[in-house]
């Protein structure tokens, strides 16, 4: 399904996917540090054609919403990203409607990592799924090897509830797969 509702923080919006915003998408699944974070996949560059179809797929299910998540123009210094700016997504996906349960990932192009911007846009996703789709369960995976994203869904309340042993083999290592989940009265007792 199409996002059509708006969601804005103090740093960051999630909107709807523009167009305009394939060449940054396309920028990003060029780089290998980039696609070895977000999945299992070996780490190959994806064409911005390839991208625009499988956002139009996205956009179009029933069990899926993916935002753009954007930067909102701010006094603050920390703010370095431009108003407006592409900073990455969040997507809810894999929803069944039935028993209220969500996957979620986000990505947030590397030149914006750092600034707390994934923070903010995962507490506007986790909002959106509890409130306004009236779901309980929020569940995602990450490797070991991705301290950043483990601290940052640590953070959010989010709970490591199993382990994938040597799930992805990269580099010539093999490394583990975690498991999270967040239920909504977890999200609410931390967040209100």
């Amino acid at each position: 399904m199409l996002a059509k509702t708006s969601l804005s923080g103090s740093r960051v919006r999630l909107t709807s996917w523009m167009p305009q915003d394939l060449p940054a998408l396309a920028h990003w699944y060029q780089q290998s540090d980039f696609l070895r974070l977000l999945d299992a996949q070996p780490a190959y560059p994806y064409s911005e054609a390839f991208l625009g179809q499988w956002l139009e797929e996205r956009q179009k299910s029933n069990h899926a919403f993916i935002f753009a998540v954007r930067a909102v123009s701010s006094n603050e210094p920390a703010v370095t990203a431009p108003n407006d700016m592409l900073l990455g997504y969040v997507e809810l996906d894999g929803i069944l409607w039935n028993h209220q349960v969500s996957w979620i990932s986000i990505a947030i192009g590397e030149e914006h990592w750092g600034h707390g911007y994934g923070f903010e846009a995962m507490q506007l996703a986790l909002t959106f799924a509890f409130e306004e789709l009236n779901l309980h369960r929020i569940q995602l995976t990450v490797f070991s090897y991705n301290d950043r994203a483990i601290a940052l869904y640590e953070k959010l309340g989010f709970q490591r509830e199993g382990i994938y042993r040597e799930f992805v083999h990269r580099s010539g290592d093999r490394h583990d797969m975690y498991l999270y989940g967040l239920l909504r009265p977890e999200w609410k007792a931390r967040f209100g």
